[in-house]
């Protein structure tokens, strides 16, 4: 626990600016928790259980001293595709997937920190996770039109959507749209004259009062209703343990998720406050959080940017912050769920429809095209897959392109002939280097990708084609093995051994340059025979020109010193022999 030990020798000059930042963080806590239940449909009291126990728990085994946990747009936008088929419309059913989601998502997690898969948090590349944070935003953005509206009976798929909303225009509530009008204008005056304030908190409060004084209920305005009481409370109908396998696949994919977006907060607020994390501890830590979520009936929970973002900004010190914000959540879910039901519908969509524009970011995807078309063309894909097929399946698609994507790099990587310029350094032979010569007899050869059984046919067939393509039959081919030969695999040697003696018919000496001890060791496990004029081990690509300007020079000496002798002889009548 490393929040412990900081509890324990507490510094007091923090505590000002840790409770400073601790109302911060709950006042912009609440009311995005509350909304954010409205994603699965579930009651918005949750919201808060989601809040309280995982704060708490962070605040113990984390080891950032900045992060805030808690509901996660992206995060329960993935719940509710997941579970909401499942619940065939039934709400308990609906609250208990979404609780054993949660545990599910714990325990992945756990095992992901138990074998230190931190490196697990780079699966989704930036171009998949661009695409997804877009799709889920355009995601929530459209499930939040019958609410701003006051249109029910839309279908809860995007397209389907989208494609029946014309049809109910004319169903279209007047008063509800007025209130959707003037929270939004609230939010964004707020936002551009008090920055610093917490508009979401501020808007959906005023908009609470009215509601109370007014009864908005009795106008038509949809209202979050009764919340029940403070402390969780559950029905347990008869369960269906069958769809426990339906959400295996579900969960993992929300804990893929939910560690790329956590290890990318924690990493980022590390560095911005210079001190370190342990990568390790943090992905346990998820682990806890999402546990005592779903133990106190909440939902999953990940790092909540804008919660930190506001924690850091408001000068938070220690991990103190947190659970001073789940105190003051926890006093509000106990006294106030009565006025909590007054929340409009309309307001609390605003409030989605507010954060999730942050994560919407076309230009973003569009940047990737003059950098990385690759990474345009993944992040446009996962962007679509998302909209099209839902967010499960189109996170599947993603992950599977930008995997094919990879295995077409390792398969068939590129490749540079190497030269050397006038000092004698080493670079790669193209268009922009045009001052790069080949040393006579010699190709230079790298091929930027690890060696290994599906991918060495290829590198063996680009060496020949390198040699049959010479304007000049090289006396020598110099591979640069340190990029290459990183691991002791037998069909790799067997390929080489097969490329060593094709090369020796062509009358050419195989050099690898880089790794010597390591290829002297599998050379000779792997039983290939060689000598000096098959196969040269050298410990780099330096080495190698200096070793064959040597042997050019000892060549050249010999046949000068062999010349010397001729022309000194005597032939057997008598006479010197002619010279050239």
């Amino acid at each position: 626990m490393p929040g412990l030990s900081v509890f324990l020798h507490y510094e007091r000059k923090n505590l000002r600016y840790d409770i400073r930042a601790g109302l911060s963080v709950a006042a912009v806590a609440l009311p995005v928790a509350i909304a954010y239940t409205g994603l699965m449909g579930i009651n918005a009291i949750v919201g808060l259980y989601a809040c309280i126990l995982p704060m708490v728990t962070y605040a113990l085994f984390g080891s950032s001293r900045q992060l805030i946990v808690g509901p996660d747009a992206a995060t329960c936008a993935v719940i509710a595709a997941a579970i909401i088929p499942l619940a065939k419309g039934d709400p308990d059913t609906l609250w208990q997937l979404a609780i054993i989601m949660t545990l599910m998502t714990g325990v992945w997690c756990l095992i992901a920190g138990h074998f230190k898969l931190a490196a697990f948090a780079d699966f989704l590349s930036q171009p998949i996770l661009q695409g997804l944070l877009n799709g889920v935003a355009a995601t929530i953005i459209a499930g939040q039109i019958g609410n701003v509206l006051g249109v029910s009976g839309l279908p809860s798929q995007l397209i389907e959507r989208l494609i029946a909303l014309p049809g109910k225009l004319h169903l279209v509530h007047f008063p509800t749209l007025l209130l959707t009008a003037v929270s939004l204008a609230a939010l964004l005056l707020l936002g551009k004259i008090r920055r610093n304030w917490p508009g979401p908190l501020i808007v959906m409060t005023i908009a609470t009062l009215v509601s109370a004084g007014l009864d908005f209920s009795t106008m038509g305005i949809a209202v979050v209703g009764n919340l029940g009481d403070g402390l969780p409370h559950i029905k347990m109908p008869a369960f269906d343990p069958g769809l426990l396998r339906e959400l295996v696949i579900p969960s993992l994919n929300l804990a893929v998720i939910s560690i790329v977006s956590f290890m990318m907060t924690v990493r980022s607020f590390a560095e911005k406050n210079g001190y370190a994390i342990d990568v390790d501890q943090e992905l346990r830590a998820q682990g806890y959080i999402n546990i005592a979520s779903g133990l106190s009936q909440g939902f999953a929970v990940s790092a909540a940017t804008s919660r930190t973002a506001v924690n850091d900004a408001s000068g938070g010190k220690t991990q103190m912050v947190s659970l001073i914000a789940a105190g003051l959540i926890a006093l509000v879910l106990l006294f106030l769920t009565g006025f909590l039901g007054h929340i409009p519908l309309a307001t609390l969509g605003v409030v989605l429809i507010y954060s999730s524009w942050s994560m919407f970011s076309i230009r973003q995807i569009f940047s990737f095209r003059k950098r990385n078309h690759s990474a345009f063309t993944l992040a446009l894909f996962t962007l679509v897959a998302v909209l099209l097929v839902g967010l499960i399946n189109g996170i599947g698609f993603a992950v599977l392109l930008g995997l094919m994507q990879f295995l077409r790099t390792v398969f068939r990587p590129t490749d540079q002939l190497l030269g050397v310029d006038e000092q004698g350094m080493i670079h790669s032979m193209n268009n922009s280097n045009v001052d790069i010569d080949q040393v006579d007899g010699l190709i230079m050869y790298r091929f930027n990708s690890p060696l290994t059984y599906f991918n060495v046919a290829y590198f063996k067939k680009r060496v020949l084609q390198m040699v049959n393509t010479a304007p000049k039959r090289p006396t020598w081919v110099a591979i640069d093995a340190t990029v290459s030969f990183i691991n002791n695999d037998m069909s790799v040697f067997t390929t080489l051994n097969e490329l060593v003696t094709e090369l020796k018919i062509k009358g050419v000496t195989l050099i690898l340059a880089g790794r010597r001890t390591e290829l002297t060791r599998w050379v000779s496990e792997n039983k290939i025979k060689r000598n000096d004029d098959d196969l040269i081990i050298v410990p780099d690509l330096y080495f190698a020109i200096r070793l064959i300007q040597s042997k050019q020079q000892s060549r050249v000496k010999a046949m000068e010193e062999a010349l010397s002798q001729a022309e000194d002889g005597i032939t057997d009548d008598g006479e010197k022999p002619q010279t050239a």
